[in-house]
């Protein structure tokens, strides 16, 4: 397969619907986790979760960066754009997540210096363009994202830019996932694998889900027909007793991993010993922190920094959304005091936060219907 139309191919779509269908008989209901906020979006996007059969229930995972970071941190990045001369610079989905202040659009309206950045190596020009200023670039991101974090740190060393630092919110799946495996009030059978982070760490570092906890885990892309085949690897591993990790992304995931990648990140980082995630609290060896050879561009050395730790609003539910206990139209405030207009959580600011997702897709949905109903 070469190109997109052909994994949004209407016929072969129900031929792998039926085989679900087939696969999943009556007997038994499935709860199957898919980790990556991206996949979220795709189910919901595509209407896949409508061509399902009932007793097939996906639950949406923590693989959200900007949705599994506490308020906290959000406080702290914005503690240091107070200081005199600071450049805030930020990947756009963080604009308008909440702190306890408020975001950092607001921040802006009242007078700090944020920028909207694509890369970081934006945040590191800016640097270059702006020598009487200290540019902050605010990372964050799984496994993705911290590659070019690393490879923009390195050139920022390589050429002596000293105006420029990085406040780091990098966290890693696996530690998180072991988390919810953990979690009392969790039952799964099995997981649709991330395929971001996957084309990074690969495949190996899933394994021990399949031989310690006997789940079967199967990495996934991100088109219609990419989901649904993955649906059918797990429910053939699990009607035939198995575990184990299948790549379906093949076209993009080695089984190794990134080996680059990997090695940009083992020249900057290092793993911190723990470190807090909304919702599922302190995880140990969860985040990456800089290392001490880049410790001059390294925010959190440069800077005084707070360590505030708040609570969500107690109104909100994103804990409970992020490890699946709910699902998003389950929460309180959904669609009613949390918006993506007016957002209470990170989970519908995020563009793969699960609440947006629900709130594009299938809300407006179920509005719609309603609506239809109403005239008719």
């Amino acid at each position: 397969m070469r190109f997109v139309d052909e994994f949004r191919e209407p016929e072969l779509i129900s031929k792998t619907a039926e085989e679900i269908r087939r696969l999943a008989g009556t007997e038994r209901h499935y709860r199957l986790m898919e980790v990556c906020g991206g996949h979220t979006h795709a189910i919901y996007r595509f209407g896949l979760k409508d061509i399902l059969p009932a007793n097939i229930e996906l639950i949406h995972g923590p693989g959200c960066p900007v949705c599994v970071l506490p308020m906290g941190r959000i406080d702290d990045g914005l503690s240091i754009a107070q200081q005199p001369d600071v450049i805030f610079a930020a990947f756009g989905d963080m604009m308008r997540v909440p702190g306890t202040q408020g975001s950092p659009l607001e921040h802006k309206a009242r007078g700090m210096d944020v920028r909207i950045v694509y890369s970081p190596s934006d945040a590191l020009k800016l640097a270059r363009l702006n020598p009487d200023k200290h540019v902050m670039f605010f990372a964050i991101g799984f496994e993705t994202t911290a590659p070019s974090t690393a490879l923009t740190m390195m050139r920022g060393r390589a050429e002596g830019i000293r105006n420029f630092s990085v406040f780091c919110n990098h966290v890693t799946i696996i530690p998180a996932i072991r988390a919810i495996l953990d979690s009392p009030d969790m039952r799964l059978d099995a997981f649709i694998g991330p395929g971001h982070v996957s084309t990074v760490i690969g495949c190996r570092p899933y394994e021990w889900i399949a031989q310690n906890e006997r789940k079967p885990i199967v990495v996934s892309g991100f088109e219609p027909l990419d989901m649904l085949q993955s649906i059918v690897m797990l429910l053939r591993q699990l009607k035939a007793g198995e575990a184990k990790v299948e790549n379906q992304y093949k076209r993009v995931v080695p089984w190794e991993g990134n080996r680059a990648a990997l090695r940009a990140i083992a020249e900057v980082f290092q793993l911190r010993p723990y470190f807090e995630w909304r919702g599922l609290g302190f995880i140990s060896q969860s985040a990456l922190r800089i290392n001490d050879k880049y410790a001059e561009w390294d925010a959190e050395q440069r800077f005084e920094v707070p360590g505030i730790r708040v609570t969500d609003p107690k109104a909100a539910q994103c804990g409970e959304v992020l490890k699946g206990v709910l699902k998003p139209h389950q929460c309180k405030l959904f669609g009613r005091e949390c918006t993506p207009e007016h957002p209470i959580g990170a989970l519908m600011v995020s563009s793969e936060g699960s609440c947006a997702a629900y709130h594009s897709y299938e809300h407006r949905k179920a509005a719609m219907v309603t609506s239809l109903s109403s005239i008719a």
